[in-house]
């Protein structure tokens, strides 16, 4: 499957709210993801397919507004999962965090993401701290 990949790529917020759906496992929710990533964020990876143009991958790209870019919400259709496109997803969010003049990515994930994470993006393991709220 031929995938392209576009930092701050347009979407429908429809296409997202199911995307992230289906990817985390809640209720398709009405979520302004337009306006909520222009105002919070360093930027955001949509992956279409070249075909048609579906959204089947999105990652967003939190920041600090200086060194720090935070890797959210990599998510990528279930039917497409394990053809490197969740991989792409973040070396693309790499190239725009860097092209920022970012410093730092941080991810924080789930332990079955831990082979995804630093095998297949090059993360690298760090101590960290975490507080539920």
């Amino acid at each position: 499957m031929a995938i392209t990949y576009e930092w701050r790529g347009g979407f429908e917020n429809a296409a997202v709210n199911r995307l992230h759906a289906e990817g985390f496992g809640h209720r398709v929710l009405d979520i302004d993801w337009a306006a909520q990533l222009h105002r919070h964020s360093l930027g955001w990876v949509c992956a279409r397919r070249d075909r048609d143009g579906e959204l089947v991958g999105f990652v967003n790209v939190a920041w600090d507004g200086g060194a720090h870019a935070f890797v959210l919400d990599t998510v990528v259709r279930a039917d497409a999962r394990r053809s490197g496109i969740g991989a792409g997803l973040v070396a693309a969010a790499v190239r725009g965090a860097r092209a920022a003049r970012c410093e730092w990515l941080h991810v924080d994930f789930d332990d079955e993401l831990r082979t995804f994470y630093f095998d297949a993006c090059g993360f690298q393991p760090t101590n960290a701290g975490l507080i539920a709220l």
